[in-house]
């Protein structure tokens, strides 16, 4: 009876060559000929080989699986149920598949900072996204003074430690306002928080387009991320708003929920108030009507921050970064 082949030696003793080129060849690497992968594969296929994954990523140090993170610490926190989270954690998903990865997907309600400490220092994950800053600044400089394979998404701060990849929002703001203002919009109301540094960002910049254009800020209607609480909270903000002729939403689900509200209250968008939202959210351009917004490129920013993230794998202390943003111009404003 032949011996059963259930060993890296057993294929190397079949082919002539020692575990090492086995294990190589299997693993796909350049340093082995292309003729000598081919053999090897074609003797490990014909006993029904397969290699141990786990044992193999065990000595290589490596698990295969990322972490991705939502922190939901703030009061305006976004659902990951979000058409914004579940569009970009999409693209991170395929993006890992491509380099043989898998995700590991949470959402957390920090009490401390002990939730990323842990997760770093488990052993468990090759790697660390964490998707919104949320008001875990504290815990994002820790970790990351001691912790390199950490990425995040969101607004870079002047003494940010780590990688951090987002648009420029005091940009994006200024831009969406500077449309308004273009339409002769004159009275314009900001529609969001101002509690995590993306938020705080845009309506910094709304603020500065009204400065430089010699205008008063609107009202300021203090509302979460989430659709419903925005459709139920700012009916009676607009109401008490009074004749404003604009509003600039912090994002597209707010800015939805802020058409649904005009619309109760009597008033069409864009003709009596037009609306400018942030994101770019797949529902953007089919909500009625079809919604004017500030693009953050899903797409790209989640090839950039798996780039991040394997080089500082890898040991490469790679800097934060700002991918471009773009205004898309629809029926709302």
């Amino acid at each position: 009876m032949n011996k059963p082949v259930q060993t890296l030696a057993d294929i190397a003793a079949l082919v002539g060559v020692t575990p090492a080129t086995v294990s190589r060849a299997l693993a796909d690497s350049p340093r082995i000929s292309q003729q000598t992968r081919d053999r090897i594969r074609d003797v490990a296929r014909q006993h029904g080989f397969h290699i141990n994954q786990t044992a193999r990523n065990l000595r290589m140090g490596r698990t295969r699986l990322i972490a991705c993170v939502v922190p939901l610490g703030h009061q305006s926190a976004q659902r990951v149920s979000d058409p914004f989270y579940t569009t970009l954690i999409g693209h991170l998903m395929d993006g890992l598949a491509q380099r043989e990865h898998k995700m590991l997907l949470s959402a957390v309600a920090p009490t401390d900072d002990s939730w990323l400490t842990s997760l770093s220092r488990s052993g468990s994950v090759d790697g660390v996204i964490v998707l919104c800053q949320s008001d875990q600044e504290d815990a994002l400089q820790a970790v990351s003074r001691d912790y390199l394979p950490l990425v995040v998404w969101g607004e870079a701060g002047a003494n940010s430690s780590y990688c951090c990849v987002g648009t420029d929002n005091l940009v994006g703001g200024r831009v969406a306002t500077e449309h308004l203002l273009n339409t002769g919009r004159r009275r314009i109301a900001y529609a969001g928080m101002t509690d995590i540094p993306e938020l705080e960002a845009r309506h910094r910049g709304y603020l500065d387009a009204l400065d430089a254009a010699g205008c008063a800020p609107g009202p300021w209607i203090p509302i979460p991320l989430a659709y419903d609480a925005a459709s139920d909270a700012v009916r009676d903000e607009l109401a008490a708003a009074g004749d404003i002729d604009a509003v600039f939403a912090a994002s597209d689900m707010i800015a939805m929920g802020v058409v649904r509200a005009l619309n109760i209250l009597g008033r069409s968008v864009p003709d009596d108030v037009a609306v400018v939202g942030y994101d770019d959210v797949s529902l953007a351009a089919y909500v009625h009507p079809p919604l004017t917004t500030i693009r953050q490129d899903l797409r790209l920013a989640a090839e950039v921050l798996i780039e991040r993230l394997f080089a500082r794998m890898e040991g490469v202390a790679a800097p934060s970064v700002q991918i471009p943003l773009s205004l898309i111009e629809r029926a709302s404003g």
